[in-house]
């Protein structure tokens, strides 16, 4: 248990008065347990012997032993002050003893680690300074002895820190796992044997102001609470004579044992109360036993505090909605699935799990951008309907595709639409060539490259951009067997058999190439033969050829 050092001294101040003006009032309350068996050094007292110090030491502070006993479970489960070396007990946070005291400046240190007395009145002395905050919360009306008035300051026992917030900021869900939370929880089990809910308080977010990332503590807006559900008052302080009533079909036993024999009452059987409680001595069990008799005195014995109520087992009045969970608002992308109930649960304080009960009302169509509005709602065994607006994007993050703007050659002088065969098409607006916007010339009358840059925008803002390169042909055709040759003398010979040529643009130019030169065959030596061959766009290819006559 953690408390920041900073309050420990108000701490002090606030609660030395309850103990009847004294730091330590071992002699008024602490002997009173000596029943229970002598305490020896550096050993752990008896169960019912620690039962019966927590206990006192809770009435005398007027705090329900039912809470106080809570937090010694939470703090150290097997109510230990020493382990079995007899050494103090102390946590890897610094905790010391059966209350687990962190950092506490003021308390004498030795004594918190050697005396359990010391260490229990210490524990119920920081508590008690909590519920005496101002800046923690409490229930209208309600005094010292309810037990659900001390939720918060179980919390600050701990720390009111982002982490035990009673709700989830995010997501508005019960926090179970904070401190307070868990000694509840705790109490439910070992007080009431889980016979018996708490009342809830109704949190909303907007109740609490943190950061989950910051260490500060938590700013609670809202200072008082109205608990619909019935509350519940410590039964400790039932004395003799007091009429109360069963909250469960109960065994009333011959003796304070869960082992001795019994008769069965029914639910709100009327007993009264005979006599002082005494200490159950297992440490199975948290309760104590109170000596009581049915009202005709028929029965007479002792039953568990566990099962005893100055109040009425009326039904409540249900007035409380059920929750919506997850149903958070959403983004999700185009032409996606999307199950409008997926992750979303309902969840009622009486009814339990009621997610199969929720209507969504609205549609999300994934085949097209926008923003939906679903309308969840659900309603408990008691008519409270719960309703929750969810707010659905679908999203497009994907560019258009633009076809057809590949890099190309074409001749010089020819016609050319920088917009002819390209195409932009989008996976939600479908096609989009009409949005096509494009940068930069081609002159076709000069022969070079030019960059073209071809841009389209879908209505999501998705851009796409494609560089394209066009070249003026400047490609010269290539002339092919034109090689060098030598022939016999007087023999036939015609210079383009064999030679062809081949243009880039223009493809067989064969027929266009034009021979300058002649060979004559009946006179022995070297001719020369030049072939000439242009294509459309201007480039001409010459190439020379030696015919040698033998």
């Amino acid at each position: 248990m953690k408390i920041p050092l900073m309050k420990v001294g108000v701490l002090s101040c606030l609660t030395f008065s309850l103990f009847n003006g004294q730091a330590y009032a071992e002699s008024e309350w602490a002997n009173a347990c000596s029943s229970q068996g002598q305490m020896q050094p550096d050993k752990n007292p008896s169960y019912g012997q620690i039962n019966c110090l927590l206990t006192k030491a809770a009435i005398a502070a007027e705090i329900p032993p039912e809470v106080v006993k809570a937090v010694a479970t939470q703090e150290n489960g097997d109510w230990r002050q020493f382990d079995a070396a007899g050494k103090p007990i102390k946590s890897s946070d610094g905790g010391i003893g059966l209350m687990q005291l962190t950092n506490k400046s003021g308390y004498d240190q030795k004594k918190l680690e050697n005396d359990i007395v010391y260490n229990i009145e210490a524990g119920v002395e920081v508590l008690s300074g909590m519920y005496a905050r101002k800046d923690l919360p409490k229930i209208k009306g309600a005094g010292r002895r309810v037990i659900e008035n001390w939720y918060f300051p179980v919390m600050a026992y701990n720390g009111t820190k982002p982490v035990n917030s009673p709700l989830y900021q995010e997501n508005g869900k019960r926090n179970t796992r904070a401190y307070q939370e868990e000694v509840f929880a705790e109490l439910e089990k070992q007080s009431y044997l889980s016979s018996t809910k708490l009342a809830s308080y109704p949190f909303s977010t907007k109740d609490f102001e943190y950061d989950r990332g910051s260490t500060a503590n938590i700013t609670f807006k809202k200072p008082e609470y109205t608990l619909t559900g019935q509350t519940h008052d410590s039964v400790y302080w039932f004395k003799a004579g007091d009429k109360v009533a069963t909250t469960a079909s109960v065994k009333i036993r011959e003796r304070a044992s869960t082992s001795s024999g019994h008769a069965t009452v029914p639910k709100d059987s009327k007993l009264i109360i005979t006599g002082d409680f005494v200490y159950e001595e297992s440490a199975a069990n948290k309760f104590v036993w109170f000596p009581v008799q049915t009202e005709n005195k028929k029965i007479k014995g002792y039953i568990s505090s566990a099962y005893i109520s100055n109040k009425p087992s009326t039904p409540v009045v249900d007035t409380n909605a059920p929750v919506i969970s997850g149903a958070t608002n959403a983004a999700v992308p185009y032409n996606s699935s999307f199950d409008a109930k997926s992750n979303v649960k309902a969840k009622d304080d009486k009814d339990g799990d009621v997610t199969s009960a929720i209507r969504v009302e609205g549609k999300v169509d994934t085949k097209k951008v926008g923003t939906y509005n679903l309308t969840y709602t659900v309603a408990d065994k008691a008519r409270n309907v719960a309703k929750v607006i969810r707010k659905v994007s679908v999203y497009d993050k994907v560019k258009p595709v633009i076809s057809g703007a590949g890099s190309k050659t074409i001749r010089l002088n020819a016609s050319f639409d920088p917009k002819s065969n390209v195409s932009a098409k989008d996976n939600a607006d479908g096609s989009l060539t009409s949005k096509l916007k494009v940068s930069g010339t081609v002159n076709t009358k000069k022969k070079g490259s030019y960059t073209l840059k071809y841009t389209v925008t879908d209505s999501s803002k998705n851009t796409a951009t494609v560089s394209r390169k066009i070249t003026i042909d400047s490609t010269k055709p290539v002339i092919s067997g034109a090689t060098n040759k030598t022939i016999a003398y007087n023999s036939a010979f015609n210079p383009k058999s064999g030679v062809t040529a081949k243009d880039n643009l223009d493809g067989n130019v064969t027929n266009k190439i034009k021979t300058t030169g002649t060979v004559n065959t009946k006179k022995k030596g070297s001719y020369t033969l030049t072939y000439t061959v242009a294509d459309k766009s201007q480039n001409k290819a010459v190439t020379k050829r030696i015919i040698t006559v033998k």
